[in-house]
């Protein structure tokens, strides 16, 4: 299977073990990989009903540009709407999914019952730091990284870091780096924010910036976990998640940062 097959629906496959109806959860995925890398999480959330969405320009949707961070929330929103009768969903993003996720919150707020957002680019970073992000979609492109990332991240035959165009890349990267977080004064949703504990420091810093933002949030630090914990901390992410979707507790294992 490759990078533009991966299916954006995921039909629940065993009932729920308090007898409910079927749940929808939605994940978001990250600017340097595509919707297959939530496949770990398909196989976890078995009686969820889960949709994986391309974001635009990435995947099944690679010919597509890049128009933002809002233009993508509104995109996303569009294709939950459309699958999504009745209900709210539990919306979960990781690094850019996590910067469009804030911006479904805002400008979508009726369709989002639980997020959990982890690895927020949130603060305007220096100019060295623009200039390694600059930097990173050609080196995304290399056949010798693709492989690397792929193994480490337990990819899916035949994907890669090479889900979109290098113009998405560098597009996605200027919006990053300008950092910044919507209003999300009005939010209800239940809200938890996620740093890895080894990710980059400006990352962490951002969880303050986060909370000063929204006071309603939960926030916390994913012991040992790197930026992509979904795919190398699977057990634990996946555990964080849905306690957060089901309760909305945080994991005991997740620590005050």
């Amino acid at each position: 299977m490759t990078v533009e097959e991966y299916p954006e629906v995921h039909p629940s496959r065993r009932p729920r073990s308090d007898g409910g109806p079927t749940r929808t959860i939605v994940f978001l995925h990250g600017g340097a990989t595509g919707n297959w890398s939530w496949h770990r999480q398909v196989e976890a959330f078995g009686d969820y009903r889960v949709l994986t969405p391309h974001l635009p320009g990435y995947g099944a949707r690679r010919s597509e540009p890049w128009q933002g961070l809002e233009s993508a929330a509104d995109d996303v929103a569009a294709f939950v709407a459309e699958r999504v009768d009745t209900g709210v969903v539990h919306l979960v993003g990781i690094s850019l999914g996590g910067l469009v996720g804030l911006r479904v919150l805002e400008r979508h707020p009726e369709l989002v019952g639980t997020a959990v957002f982890s690895g927020l680019p949130v603060l305007p970073q220096t100019a060295a730091q623009r200039a390694a992000v600059r930097a990173r979609p050609r080196m995304w492109g290399a056949d010798w990284f693709v492989r690397t990332q792929a193994g480490a991240y337990g990819a899916l035959e035949s994907a890669g870091i090479d889900d979109a165009e290098p113009e998405t890349l560098r597009s996605v990267a200027a919006d990053v780096v300008r950092g910044g977080v919507p209003q999300l004064d009005g939010v209800e949703a239940e809200l938890l924010l996620v740093a890895g504990a080894k990710e980059p420091a400006f990352v962490r810093r951002g969880l303050a910036e986060l909370r000063r933002a929204v006071p309603q949030a939960t926030v916390r630090l994913a012991p040992g976990a790197h930026h992509a914990w979904n795919l190398e901390e699977p057990l634990l992410f996946d555990a964080v998640v849905r306690r957060w979707a089901e309760r909305a507790e945080a994991h005991p294992l997740l620590v005050a940062p």
